[in-house]
């Protein structure tokens, strides 16, 4: 979801006067570090002007940094992560506001020609927080895993940040997703947008949303 790298600027690009898209996400946050950085008291901040509106959506979506091995940013999949959603959908209806979930998008890495989904058990869990508390869920990881696989790794690889590297172009010809080594600049990788994954995908929630709120179609770009 993140401003430079994600979905959200796809998203907010088809939300319509007079309705308001406000995009809080940050790159390589988790449940715990989006909270303990502050990020989180400054959605909250945003969440006292909610009479200024006749209604305010929170979508909410955490997974990716969540996943073991990230230092400072790990949270255990079966305690943490979904204490922490539900900690997060609590004080958005606290402060007068709409939360809804929204489980982790696809990482595009194929072996084989099959999609690698790691995320799945993180949308699980997600869906669980949702049902037990009776909010909105868009199932964007079911939804963008089974477009990605449908796609291959070829055509998955131009919703990149920046093109792929010959390595990449290479494997993705016999069905996989070579490892590619981070470099300056616009970098290429399978997990980060570029401009034609964030409006691809932005659509995607966009219509999922559309789809959990009918009452939202005026607002949005058909």
């Amino acid at each position: 979801m993140a401003v430079k790298s994600g979905y959200g600027p796809g998203f907010c690009a088809l939300v319509l006067e007079p309705a308001t898209c406000l995009n809080m996400a940050k790159g390589g946050r988790s449940t715990s570090s989006y909270r303990a950085e502050g990020s989180w008291t400054q959605v909250m901040d945003q969440l006292k002007n909610n009479s200024a509106f006749q209604d305010t959506y929170v979508l909410i979506q955490f997974g990716h940094n969540d996943q073991p091995g990230k230092p400072g940013r790990s949270t255990d999949l079966a305690t943490e992560f979904p204490a922490n959603l539900a900690h997060y959908v609590a004080e958005v209806k606290a402060a007068g506001a709409k939360p809804i979930l929204v489980t982790p998008l696809t990482r595009r890495s194929f072996r084989e020609g099959k999609l690698k989904n790691d995320l799945d058990v993180w949308g699980a869990a997600a869906k669980k927080v949702a049902a037990d508390a009776d909010v909105p869920l868009l199932d964007l990881n079911t939804e963008s895993s089974a477009a990605i696989q449908k796609m291959g790794p070829a055509e998955a690889n131009t919703l990149a940040m920046g093109p792929p590297p010959p390595i990449a172009v290479e494997s993705a010809a016999v069905g996989n997703s070579a490892p590619v080594p981070k470099a300056n600049g616009a970098e290429f990788d399978y997990t980060h947008l570029g401009a034609k994954g964030a409006a691809y995908f932005g659509r995607m929630v966009a219509d999922e949303l559309l789809h959990a709120v009918p009452g939202l179609a005026p607002y949005f770009k058909p």
